[in-house]
């Protein structure tokens, strides 16, 4: 018998593979099996013991040893053979499934994204289950526990005499013939030990029922709908004759166009027709508001899917969409992957936003693999914004989505008007000018509420020293420190660092430390001392981490009373301030000179989205931009001949560029510990791409770099890129699927930490 030494990029090193002869020896069910492994291949294992083929279904989770742990994998395919010699073969521990909790549908996405994406298969399935499942737990809907009397119970019983505690548990259990959820103990005051007593004399029973979801309502709307206005109605018309086929349509409707309705009526005419929809979001703040919405409009079983859900109701809200119990799925972009029994709509709100990219792990935009899905399960997709990506409208000229245009307000609202205010040598007070203040006052005065608008949280950028110079940076990244002055903090924003004010310079132990520039805390000081007797609230990621917090805040404003709001990017995001009539955006220079090349297309769209929070009622609204460089040609353009305008021009000049999306574009990131590492690493690859274009006699793609990152020292690790870029999306693609077997078997690969990020949306 010939035995031939084999490697493989594996954990495992090498094994040996025998000749025909022992081939035969291999039993018959050999199951391939996906693992929650970087490693991109399945893994082989014999069936558990007592398991017959005919229990095994692809979609299936098995228990199996992998080294010295144990994993949850789940089952791909079934073959009759394996490369690896039957004495290595190790039969799987345990068969968690009898039914696959993975419908085909689901399996199919995640197979077409780890393929897109370069991504590990078990890893893709381990984001789209929710995290019960992947730690083993049953794919069945809640279970919960009833207790009851049992049949020859007394409450005479003799045995009760002297356990009064006892004897009035169980006369309460006496009172409710069906039952007492265990849930409900606490309530009725019963205590579990005396019932677990009860329960080991015979007395009480203990009852296990399935959860029931509430029966589907035959009028699915709880409130009127709104009436239409000709725009809104001929965007429901348009996609309503698209319904039993797959069709994208992008909404392109201005700020308060009444995206949200022809949304709602969209939806019920899809829950009419019996199927299921799904709403992806893009921030989980605006979770709770679109709930609320939903639940007032509909007779309907709503599930909520975000991180913010503990793992027990995610788990439950996932069973329910994919047993047909829930109609309607809301989520943020992990939501994607909630598999639906009755799929019929697809909806992404503000589609432009960049949360729908995952940045780390498995990077996958949840908008484009949206559509992807949409067109596997053969239904429309509505992918709706007021500033639309330059992808999108892309697609949209190129014919690949339908375009459908909204300019008119709804209810008659006006648009916000446009004011660039030139803050040269202007004096500023926390980065607000004295006519913004006189402004702010004014409106006030009639009665409304003001939005100050800040992208920058904690009180100051930088702490210096105005004797010597010192500036207060990070130890671990390229950065500045933040002030913090609430907590008397110095806060690294890009690695979390944190570490006690100091009250004397570190340098030159003088005391003279001021903070520079501002943030959204040195606005709310200042607005509290400008203007004492309105509330001023702050909203960014510090003020909101509370649980709840956001929802507080944001009933305040809806009282309608005077008030001054002041936020970062959070306050942009689809919500609707019926009072607000000013919008102020202290500093709109950030994105005009930045390495990045969607820069200018992010501000854009960020000064546009604020601006739409201003006069969505009957009062008109205006919109002050500050700026040192107020006659910029982009903001002139912006403000005057509004966001399509400056799209149109900047897909004009990402086309002379040959940049996304007239190309497509990949970027192989690594970071070590020593300087040199990374980008070691990534000569090495450059060289064997380089070596793969010539083998596969590929053209038109361009290896840049590799160079050090923006931002080259980051918690501690020295980062460099390599960015790939090619003309064609085929061509790339094929490249990256041969490079990635070689990357992976790189020795100087053992020592970075490297990902490869298909489509970047963040060249940083």
């Amino acid at each position: 018998m010939q035995l031939t030494r084999c490697y493989r990029p594996s954990r495992m090193g090498c094994y040996y593979r025998a000749s025909p002869a022992w081939s035969l020896c291999v039993p018959d069910v050999i199951l391939r099996l996906a693992l929650p492994s970087p490693l991109r291949r399945l893994f082989d294992y014999l069936a558990p013991p007592g398991v017959s083929a005919r229990d095994l279904q692809p979609g299936a989770r098995l228990r199996v040893p992998f080294g010295r742990r144990e994993m949850i994998g789940v089952l791909i395919e079934i073959s009759d053979h394996s490369e690896v010699p039957a004495g290595k073969l190790k039969p799987a521990l345990q068969l968690l499934d009898l039914q696959a909790p993975v419908p085909p549908a689901l399996m199919r996405l995640c197979q077409w994204t780890a393929q897109y994406y370069q991504h590990s298969l078990g890893d893709t399935l381990s984001w789209a289950l929710p995290v019960l499942l992947r730690q083993g737990e049953p794919a069945e809907a809640r279970q919960e526990r009833f207790w009851l009397i049992a049949k020859d119970a007394r409450l005479d019983d003799p045995r009760l005499g002297r356990a009064p505690r006892q004897r009035e548990a169980l006369k309460t259990i006496a009172q409710h013939p069906h039952g007492v959820s265990h849930q409900l103990l606490s309530q009725l005051q019963i205590n579990r030990d005396s019932l677990q007593l009860l329960q080991e004399k015979g007395l009480v029973r203990v009852e296990v029922r399935r959860l029931s979801s509430p029966e589907r309502h035959a009028n699915w709307l709880a409130q009127p709908e709104l009436p239409l206005n000709p725009e809104q109605r001929a965007a429901a018309e348009a996609v309503r004759a698209g319904f039993d086929d797959f069709n994208a349509f992008l909404l392109a409707g201005v700020t308060g166009s009444g995206k949200t309705e022809v949304y709602l009526q969209l939806i019920r005419e899809t829950l009419e027709a019996g199927k299921q929809a799904l709403v992806l979001i893009p921030e989980i703040n605006l979770g709770p508001q679109t709930l609320a919405r939903f639940e007032r409009r509909f007779n309907a079983r709503i599930a909520l899917l975000h991180s913010a859900v503990n793992d027990r109701e995610r788990l439950d809200a996932w069973l329910a969409a994919r047993d047909g119990e829930a109609d309607i799925i809301i989520g943020t972009r992990s939501a994607l992957f909630t598999p639906m029994k009755r799929p019929g709509l697809i909806i992404i709100d503000e589609e432009h936003d960049a949360s729908y990219k995952q940045q780390e792990g498995l990077r996958y935009h949840a908008r484009d693999l949206a559509v992807v899905r949409a067109h596997q399960e053969n239904v429309p997709i509505v992918l709706g914004s007021a500033t639309p990506s330059l992808e999108s409208l892309h697609n949209a000229h190129s014919g690949r989505y339908a375009m459908l245009r909204m300019n008119q307000r709804a209810g008659g609202a006006q648009p916000p008007r446009f004011l660039r205010l030139d803050i040269k040598s202007r004096p500023l007070d926390a980065g607000m000018s004295p006519p913004l203040q006189q402004a702010i006052t004014q409106t006030l005065a009639a009665g409304q509420q003001v939005l100050v608008f800040l992208n920058r949280r904690g009180f100051a950028p930088t702490l210096l020293c105005h004797e010597c110079g010192w500036l207060s940076e990070c130890p671990r990244c390229d950065a500045r420190m933040t002030v913090h002055q609430r907590s008397r903090e110095l806060r690294c924003h890009h690695c979390g660092h944190a570490e006690r004010q100091p009250s004397n310079c570190p340098s030159c132990n003088n005391v003279d430390l001021r903070p520079v520039g501002a943030g959204t805390e040195r606005a709310e000081e200042r607005l509290e001392i400008l203007f004492p007797d309105v509330p001023v609230l702050r909203v960014d990621r510090d003020s909101t981490s509370r649980k709840e917090a956001m929802t507080t805040l944001f009933n305040t404003v809806q009282r309608g009373e005077p008030c001054i709001l002041v936020g970062t990017q959070m306050l942009a995001k689809g919500h609707h301030f019926p009072r607000v009539t000013l919008v102020a955006i202290l500093d709109a220079d950030g994105g005009l000179f930045s390495a990045d090349f969607r820069a200018s297309e992010r501000m854009a769209q960020l000064i546009v989205q604020v601006a739409g929070r201003a006069g969505r009622a009957e009062e008109p609204g205006k919109v002050i931009i500050q700026s040192h460089l107020a006659d910029h040609p982009l903001l002139v353009q912006l403000t005057e001949q509004g966001y399509f305008a400056f799209a149109d021009q900047a897909l004009s000049e990402r086309r002379a560029a040959g940049l996304p999306p007239f190309c497509h574009l990949a970027l192989l990131r690594a970071e070590a510990h020593k300087p040199g590492q990374a980008e070691g690493f990534l000569d090495e690859a450059c060289s064997d791409a380089e070596q793969l274009l010539n083998e596969l006699a590929l053209s038109g793609i361009e290896l840049l770099g590799p160079v050090p990152a923006p931002m080259e020292r980051r918690a501690g690790r020295y980062r460099a890129q390599l960015l790939l870029q090619g003309n064609a999306r085929a061509p790339l693609h094929k490249l990256l699927a041969h490079w990635l077997l070689v990357l992976e078997s790189l020795p100087s690969g053992r020592a970075v930490r490297w990902s490869l990020d298909v489509d970047p949306i963040d060249l940083f």
